[in-house]
C-alpha cells in the first residue's frame, strides 16, 4: 500500500524500492476496512472499486454486529447463535440523519427518556438494520450504491494485486531478499541496508514496514515503544478460514464481533468462506483454552484445522518519524481489530506521510507534524475502543469485570462527560460529500457523534438528559416524528427492492 501511493504521489523524481522477504508470510486471515479506504487510496491510485474487488476475493460491509456484549450470551443455541437473538447492536457506517441542524440521536435520547419508545437507537435512527439483518446489498444491481460502506477482502489477494500494481504502472522496484545489517552515517540516519544475497540498498528515507518486529524503528533506531496494555487488555489472537454455504447462509454484509469469555471473536464473511478469530487476552485464557473455546463456536476440531496463532503488542512507537526512518502499519503502533483499525492506520499514515514528505534537509517541522498525526490517531482510536469493554454491562467472567477496572485517558473522560450531557461528541457529519471534502478533517474527528452513539446506545449507557436547549422546544420536537416516520418507510423499500448481498457479489465476481 505505501509503495503504490508514494509512487503516484511523488511520481518518477523519486524512486521506491521494496525489500521484501519471501521467507516470511504476511499476517493475512480476512481483512474488514472502514469506508474512506477506495477514496483515500483507491480513487487516488485510479483503480475502480470493481477493478480490485473482483481480484481480491472482496464483499461488503455496511457496519459491525456486536454480539452477546451486554448479557454474555443469553439465549444461544446451536453452533452460529449470533445470527439472531435479541443481544445484538449495530455500529453502522450510514450517515447519522439530522434534524433541523441537530443529529437525530438527539431526538431519540428525548424519546427515550421520556418512556416514549423502546425501539433500539439504531433500528430507531437508521435505515440500515432491517437490511443487515436480512443480509440485502449496499447498491442495487446496476450498481446504484444506497448507503455508505467499507469492504472485506483477502489481504494476501490485496497485497500481491497492488505489488503487481505498484512495479507495472508506477515502476516500483521489488527485490526479494532479507535484511541482514542496517548501516548509518555520521548522523544517526540510516544510509543503506545489507541482505542475505548480497546486495546494498542505499536510500534517503526508510519506510518500515516490518510488521511487529520493528525492524528498523524499534532495533535499529532504537525508538521505544509504548506500552498500552493498561488501556487493553486482548494481546493474543487464534485465527482460522471457515467455509460457508452461501447459498443456504447468504452473506452478511457486515462483520460481526462475537463476545467471548476473555475477549471476542471477529467474522468477516467473504464468497465462499469467512475469516475469523478470536481475539483475547492471555491474563485471562491459555492458547489451548482460547483455542478450544473458538474452535466450539464454529463446531470446528482443533486437531484437523488449520490455526494462525498470533501474539501482538498492543500500544504505538513515542515517535513513529525518527530521522529518516518512517514506520508505517505493525511497526508503527498496533489495536485490536475490533473497529478495523488495521487499514485505516496505514491508509492515514501513508496520506500523512505524502503531505509531509520531505527532501534531503529533513525539516524537523515535517516530523514533528505528522508524528503529532499519528499520536492523536491512535490515542483517540485507543480510547473509543477501550469505551466498548469499559461499558459493556457483562460482568459475568474474570475478564469482563477487569475491563471496568481500568483507567480511562483524560480526553475520552471528557467524551463521555459530553455524552451524558446530551452534547455531540466529535464533529457531527452530515452528508457524504462533507464526510469526504477534507481527509484531514476526517482523519481528526473519525469517531464522531453517530458512532458513538451506536456503541453507546448500543451497550444500553443512555445519556443522562436530552441535550438542553432541545426541552424548550416542543415544537421541534415534534416536527422531527415525520423523519422517523420516513425512516421507517425507506426502511421497507429498501427490504422490498435491494438484492441479496450473495447475489450481487455472484454478478460482480462472474461467479
Amino acid at each position: 500500500m505505501t509503495a503504490a501511493y508514494l509512487g503516484k504521489a511523488l511520481g518518477a523524481e523519486v524512486n521506491v524500492t521494496v525489500l521484501e522477504a519471501p521467507s516470511i508470510p504476511r499476517i493475512g486471515v480476512g481483512e474488514a476496512t472502514v469506508p474512506n479506504l477506495q477514496r483515500v487510496l483507491f480513487d487516488f491510485l485510479g483503480l475502480s472499486e470493481e477493478d480490485w474487488m473482483r481480484e481480491c476475493n472482496a464483499s461488503f460491509k455496511m457496519g459491525i454486529k456486536f454480539v452477546n456484549w451486554r448479557t454474555g450470551g443469553r439465549g444461544q443455541a446451536g453452533p452460529r447463535p449470533f445470527n439472531g437473538g435479541s443481544d445484538h447492536y449495530y455500529h453502522l457506517f450510514g450517515l447519522l440523519p439530522q434534524h433541523e441542524q441537530l443529529p437525530l440521536s438527539h431526538y431519540w435520547t428525548l424519546k427515550k427518556l421520556a418512556g416514549q419508545t423502546d425501539e433500539e437507537f439504531a433500528y430507531a435512527c437508521y435505515r440500515e438494520p432491517p437490511v443487515l439483518d436480512a443480509n440485502l446489498a449496499p447498491a442495487y444491481l446496476d450498481g446504484e450504491r444506497w448507503t455508505n460502506y467499507a469492504w472485506h477482502f483477502d489481504a494476501n489477494l490485496v497485497a500481491a494485486f497492488l505489488r503487481r500494481f505498484s512495479i507495472k504502472e508506477q515502476g516500483v522496484n521489488h527485490v526479494e531478499d532479507e535484511m541482514t545489517e542496517v548501516l548509518f552515517d555520521q548522523r544517526g540516519y540510516i544510509s543503506a541496508l545489507r541482505t542475505k544475497g548480497g546486495l546494498l540498498l542505499e536510500g534517503d528515507l526508510f519506510v518500515d514496514c516490518s510488521g511487529f518486529r520493528g525492524l528498523l524503528i524499534n532495533q535499529a533506531m532504537r525508538e521505544p515503544f509504548l506500552d498500552m496494555s493498561d488501556y487493553l487488555l486482548n494481546d493474543r489472537a487464534v485465527a482460522t478460514q471457515v467455509p460457508n454455504d452461501d447459498e443456504a447462509n447468504g452473506v452478511e454484509p457486515y462483520t460481526s464481533a462475537i463476545a467471548m469469555s476473555s475477549g471476542w471473536t471477529w467474522k468477516i464473511p467473504m464468497l465462499g468462506r469467512f475469516g475469523a478469530g478470536y481475539v483475547y487476552s492471555s491474563r485471562f485464557a491459555s492458547q489451548d483454552e482460547a483455542t478450544e473455546e473458538f474452535c466450539g463456536l464454529w463446531g470446528l476440531d482443533p486437531s484437523e484445522t488449520p490455526l494462525n496463532h498470533v501474539r501482538f503488542r498492543v500500544g504505538r512507537n513515542r515517535r513513529a518519524w525518527v530521522r529518516n526512518c518512517v514506520s508505517i502499519g505493525l511497526s508503527s503502533c498496533f489495536l485490536e481489530p475490533l473497529e478495523s483499525t488495521g487499514i485505516y492506520f496505514i491508509t492515514a499514515a501513508i496520506y500523512q506521510l505524502a503531505k509531509h514528505f520531505p527532501d534531503k534537509r529533513f525539516d524537523p517541522i515535517l516530523i514533528d507534524r505528522f508524528n503529532r498525526e499519528i499520536e492523536v490517531m491512535f490515542d483517540d482510536s485507543r480510547d473509543f475502543i477501550q469505551a466498548h469493554f469499559y461499558f459493556a454491562p457483562r460482568a459475568d467472567t474474570p475478564f469482563w469485570k477487569a475491563n471496568k477496572e481500568l483507567q480511562l485517558a483524560p480526553e475520552i473522560q471528557e467524551k463521555i462527560a459530553m455524552y451524558r450531557a446530551g452534547l455531540p461528541v466529535n464533529m457531527p457529519v452530515t452528508d457524504e460529500k462533507t464526510y469526504y471534502a477534507n481527509f484531514d478533517a476526517e482523519f481528526r474527528n473519525f469517531w464522531n457523534n453517530s458512532n458513538y452513539y451506536c456503541i453507546f446506545a448500543g451497550l444500553g449507557f443512555v445519556p443522562d438528559h436530552p441535550m438542553p436547549s432541545l426541552t424548550y422546544q416542543p415544537d421541534l420536537i415534534k416536527s422531527a416524528e415525520p423523519v422517523f416516520d420516513g425512516i421507517k418507510k425507506r426502511q421497507q423499500e429498501l427490504l422490498s427492492t435491494l438484492p441479496t448481498t450473495y447475489a450481487y457479489l455472484r454478478q460482480l465476481h462472474g461467479k
